[in-house]
């Protein structure tokens, strides 16, 4: 499993097909893909990595707090390109990145993950569809993070 997360002001998600909107902020926006092999312990390591992460800033400007410290929110994003490989050629591959019938429920058991440890709802993208994504970034602050290298 690879995640980006991204220390937003504001965040949103727009699927124009289906007439789809969500936002969230101040809190995190983490884009997640999963691969073959991953497993509730990657998602749950994962999760409450995220949570936990002190990359908010304290009374002194120290970035001492994590989301739950301050009462933020998270949007999780499904994205497979994370995975992508450009070692040959100019054309990514995305071999590395597990098929739909293995990510979406890998997806959808994340969030609820994340959910739990951060103890609210997490707003979310639609699965599998073309997507707009807006973000307002926080510093800014990215973070990534592989739960294969614990990284």
């Amino acid at each position: 499993m690879r995640v980006v997360i991204q220390r937003v002001k504001s965040a949103s998600v727009d699927v124009p097909a289906e007439g789809y909107r969500a936002e969230n902020g101040p809190g995190l926006l983490v884009l997640a893909a999963f691969a073959d092999g991953d497993t509730g312990q990657d998602l749950d390591w994962t999760a409450r990595k995220i949570c936990a992460l002190r990359i908010f800033d304290d009374e002194n400007g120290v970035m001492n707090l994590s989301v739950k410290d301050v009462g933020g929110e998270i949007m999780c994003v499904s994205q497979f390109t994370l995975f992508a490989s450009t070692v040959k050629g100019n054309r990514p591959s995305y071999i590395k990145a597990a098929k739909p019938e293995i990510s979406m429920p890998l997806y959808e058991s994340f969030c609820s993950i994340l959910e739990e440890h951060l103890g609210k709802p997490v707003a979310k993208g639609i699965f599998g569809a073309d997507m707009k994504v807006s973000l307002l970034n926080d510093g800014p602050v990215t973070i990534i993070i592989d739960s294969k290298i614990k990284e």
